[in-house]
């Protein structure tokens, strides 16, 4: 009898759903049994939080309940069961480098011995001043605690030096949870994400939303008068990875200075692309740069930097402001552990040979999984930014935000995930990301490539 052909609705990223499903549950299974010391701990001592977590996202992983990790060191995680996991999503880049780098607990130990926080500067404050510029640029820089707080901060300068009340972000964007990057363009009109909670005001009076690479539809935009910055990572990096068509950064540049709108560059997970980030790697010019997460060693902390152009401007401003609260600044940012950290990362962690030792390692994965991916005719394909790694369920390079949802496929991704976990290997629970640190081992990049392909081949036997 000839085989039964799969409706093509039935299919996601070109596997059969009840295949998927099958694959989930038979993981969430092995998973669970695996971990009676977790199951009982979290029975005990989760019912204080709401949900039973911390923080929200953390029931976003595709696993029937958290992993309570018990330590980790390199490229490693340990759980409370004893199972030893290859840590390909290192904190979803706060641990970029590895888990607690040497030169970072080091820092951590003497600051603590020194004082926590204090609203004061220190010398380690000074010598981070010297190495931001060094690193990214000869910018006048601001410390945050966090990528969003720098993001937001940064927007209260362009709108004060611009006189201009929108943020143009692209469809998909990700930065942090800035509210007005919460929007996304729907039928030609920039709307407010779906799902937000207790979201008040109108979003699009403060955003216009468009496409990534649509360079068309960035100069009718801004010819408007309104923008006073384009918020931008230079990759798209929270849905599946979209990279920069040939030429896109140069426009959007051209386009910006055309029309008098600031350009900022958020590197929060670009990082990945090189010594100085994918700004120094291919020669980006912004006004204000921003990064945070992997920036202190896996320390909170966020850096933002402006032009000196920029930086003048927004003085000429402060000075004839009206006295009063400036909306910008958090009580704990630039506190001295964040220096220290940041320090240690800059001089001794980020390094030119930490990239080439990363670097490598990634293309090693990229291509594994692209012989995977080919081995098993998968209609998928690999993208790879410096030390960012992403397969994505779909054949083709995406080229915007619209694109890149329509080639998320959530059950699939949750259960290659949890197979992946339990042969091993952790990943982001976002999307298919993972990284490369300069301490990850050839062998753990060969496990999970083997993991993948196995995967795999069962989802497409």
């Amino acid at each position: 009898m000839p085989k039964k052909r799969v409706p093509v609705t039935d299919l996601a990223g070109g596997v059969a759903t009840a295949r998927i499903e099958a694959l989930r549950a038979r993981e969430a299974a092995a998973f669970a049994a695996a971990r009676p010391k977790t199951r009982a701990a979290l029975k005990k001592g989760a019912r204080p939080f709401l949900n039973g977590v911390p923080m929200h996202w953390m029931r976003d992983w595709p696993q029937p309940f958290p992993l309570l990790v018990d330590k980790a060191a390199g490229a490693v995680i340990e759980d409370i069961d004893g199972h030893v996991l290859d840590d390909f999503c290192l904190g979803d880049t706060g641990s970029m480098f590895g888990h607690s780098p040497a030169p970072v607990a080091k820092a951590i130990r003497r600051q603590s011995r020194r004082g926590l926080t204090f609203m004061l500067p220190t010398e380690d404050a000074l010598k981070a001043g010297a190495l931001l510029q060094k690193r990214f640029g000869l910018m006048e820089w601001q410390i945050a605690t966090t990528a969003t707080d720098a993001n937001r901060f940064a927007l209260r300068v362009a709108r004060a030096v611009t006189g201009r009340p929108k943020v143009l972000v692209f469809s998909g964007c990700y930065h942090g949870t800035v509210d007005d990057t919460m929007v996304r363009l729907e039928a030609g009109l920039t709307v407010a994400r779906p799902g937000l909670v207790g979201q008040a005001a109108d979003l699009s009076a403060t955003a216009v939303a468009i496409e990534f690479n649509d360079t068309v539809a960035l100069d009718r935009a801004l010819a408007t008068g309104e923008v006073a910055a384009v918020l931008t990572e230079p990759v798209m990096t929270n849905s599946c990875m979209v990279l920069p068509a040939p030429g896109f950064h140069k426009a959007l540049r051209e386009i910006t200075r055309k029309h008098g709108a600031l350009l900022i560059i958020d590197e929060t997970h670009t990082l990945s692309s090189g010594l100085g980030g994918y700004t120094r790697s291919h020669g980006l010019q912004p006004d204000i740069f921003v990064a945070g997460k992997a920036v202190a060693g896996g320390m909170p902390a966020a850096v933002w930097g402006m032009t000196a152009e920029v930086a003048d401007r927004f003085r000429a401003y402060d000075a004839a402001r009206p006295a009063g609260h400036s909306g910008m600044g958090t009580t704990l940012s630039a506190n001295p552990m964040q220096f220290a950290c940041l320090r240690a990362t800059l001089d001794e962690v980020m390094t030119e040979k930490a990239y080439a030792r990363m670097e490598a390692g990634a293309a090693r994965l990229a291509r594994g999984l692209t012989k995977a991916i080919d081995r098993h005719g998968a209609p998928w394909h690999v993208v790879r930014v410096g030390a960012r790694v992403e397969f994505i369920c779909h054949p083709v390079p995406l080229t915007n935000g619209t694109e890149a949802e329509a080639a998320h496929h959530p059950a699939l991704e949750a259960a290659i995930h949890a197979a992946l976990l339990n042969r091993g290997c952790l990943i982001a629970p976002f999307h298919n990301m993972m990284l490369v640190s300069p301490v990850t081992k050839r062998k753990q990049i060969d496990r999970l490539i083997a993991a993948f392909d196995g995967i795999c081949a069962e989802l497409f036997a």
